[in-house]
């Protein structure tokens, strides 16, 4: 009796130490597989990526500004040890960080911040080629707000501008040395495979081309007044209102709405303004979402970047009617933008016309040629459409976007509110774009303008559309994206699309509300 209780008290601690052992592996914590940091004027955004979710808790405390997190379930490893070394002296909100084991199972990361800051902390599910994620963005107390960044960009320009002479004309001359389309050695941002696009010094102005526009022949100067800079009245204008107070989310000002017609002043009419011609271009996915990737590694974020900011050197060297025009991006950089911020960025900007760019790819190699898509209300065009309108879609999910603070519903009507006008001038533009593709003899994936529910073609008073400008996935397709003359011969043929569309469809005389 007394060698089978013996016996029994043997297997019941035997029993005990295998469920503790059972125990100890369930509540193994988390193990970082990566940390990312992505900078940018708007915000700045950390990602830790890990094979589990992660848990944390947050405090701001100021003077000196500083941002503590607590990261719980997990030990101290390599990958965020490198969290450190990731941030860059241009960063516009961090100023640097120090990582530590704070207690058994947390760590602890004390942000040394350069201002203070809104943090949205909050968690991201598997998706595509990413596990879990914590994703901290660091937001400005004061949002940005796209306007006022227009009216810098064109402040800082100014001391060129005014050099010749004074008038609005000075707008349309091209930039002395325009920013590089990619760096100087080669490489993509954040360590990716190296970019064939070098820097342009000086990129020649948009070659003439039937139905576009010049400036009118200007008589002799005389000792009248010079002609007033359109963006110069709205600078004044804003220097005497006070900035717009912005909530603490969303990240961007509120938008303005759709700007009246104006009287015309001094003989403006329906062929021409008086005042600024702004078109909001679109370079596509960013940050996180990397976009379509080739099959050497190009990534498209970064290809319609570039593309972007060649259009962009155009677009500023030209006039309408001897009208200034004026681009503006929705990013300038590396970092992600919400669908539905990009539509509201151009919006504040009361943007003449939206630029959505893209590098398509599908799940063979075979698939090629250009596209230009508009929206529609009734179903998409083909098949084809439908499919890369939902995958664009997607891009929130993969780009990161705090969903708890998005006002879902208040967007979701704002982006149903587009108008069978704005669709209509859309195809138009979309229509002129595609032949002036076709004329550089670039492949077309389909003849005429597809249209389906893109969702950052929704604003309801610019007409918009989104290029695809190749498949990626299609190695020819893919290595004519990366070279310089494809970029430049693209971006010429954009710019004269745009062109003829305004040739066709002057814009109206109005005044933008600040």
């Amino acid at each position: 009796m007394k060698a089978s209780g013996l016996k029994r008290r043997v297997l019941l601690q035997g029993g005990s130490i295998a469920l503790m052992l059972g125990v100890h592996q369930i509540a193994r914590g988390a193990t970082i597989l990566a940390v990312r940091v992505w900078p940018a004027a708007d915000y700045t955004r950390v990602t830790i990526e890990s094979d589990a979710r992660l848990h944390s808790q947050q405090l701001v405390v100021g003077s000196p500004p500083r941002l503590a997190v607590d990261i719980e379930g997990i030990d101290l490893n390599p990958e965020l040890r490198d969290l450190v070394g990731k941030i860059k002296p241009g960063d516009p909100y961090i100023n640097g960080l120090r990582v530590g084991q704070n207690a058994p199972k947390v760590v602890r990361i004390v942000f040394d911040l350069k201002q203070a800051v809104v943090p949205q902390v909050f968690s991201l599910a598997p998706i595509a080629a990413y596990k879990h994620r914590l994703v901290l963005d660091l937001y400005p107390e004061k949002a940005i707000d796209p306007m006022e960044a227009l009216i810098t960009e064109r402040l800082r320009e100014a001391p060129r501008g005014s050099s010749g002479g004074g008038n609005n004309g000075a707008v349309a001359s091209a930039p002395s040395v325009p920013p590089p389309a990619a760096p100087s050695s080669g490489l993509a941002p954040d360590g990716g495979p190296p970019i064939l696009v070098r820097p342009s010094p000086n990129v020649p102005a948009p070659r003439p081309a039937p139905g576009s526009i010049a400036p009118p022949a200007r008589p002799p100067a005389t000792a009248a007044a010079p002609a007033p800079d359109p963006l110069g009245e709205l600078m004044a204008q804003q220097s005497t209102r006070p900035g717009p107070v912005a909530p603490p989310s969303p990240p961007i000002a509120p938008v303005a709405p759709p700007a009246p017609v104006a009287s015309a002043r001094g003989g403006a009419t329906a062929s021409r303004t008086d005042r600024i011609i702004i078109v909001a271009l679109d370079p596509g996915h960013g940050g996180e979402d990397p976009g379509a990737i080739g099959p050497n590694g190009t990534r498209e974020k970064d290809i319609v970047l570039q593309i972007a900011h060649r259009l962009r050197d155009r677009i500023n060297a030209s006039s309408v009617n001897g009208n200034p025009m004026r681009a503006f991006l929705t990013r300038d950089a590396d970092f992600f933008v919400p669908l539905g911020v990009r539509v509201q960025k151009a919006r504040r900007v009361q943007a003449d016309l939206f630029v959505s760019i893209h590098a398509d790819a599908f799940t063979t190699p075979a698939a090629r040629g250009a596209s230009v898509f508009a929206l529609s209300q009734s179903g998409a065009s083909s098949s084809a459409a439908r499919w890369l309108a939902n995958k664009e879609n997607e891009a929130d999910k993969v780009g990161g976007v705090n969903v708890g603070n998005h006002e879902v519903q208040v967007q979701r009507a704002l982006l149903d509110m587009s108008t069978t006008a704005q669709i209509n001038d859309s195809l138009k533009l979309g229509g002129a774009m595609l032949g002036e593709i076709r004329g550089i003899g670039a492949r077309l994936h389909k003849p005429a303008v597809e249209q389906a529910g893109f969702a950052v073609l929704k604003a309801p008073d610019i007409p918009s559309v989104l290029v695809e400008t190749a498949f990626i996935s299609n190695p020819e397709e893919e290595a004519n994206l990366r070279s310089v003359s494809y970029q430049e011969s693209l971006s010429d043929a954009l710019m004269r699309g745009i062109q003829r569309y305004f040739a066709q469809n002057p814009p109206l005389a109005r005044s933008r509300q600040l």
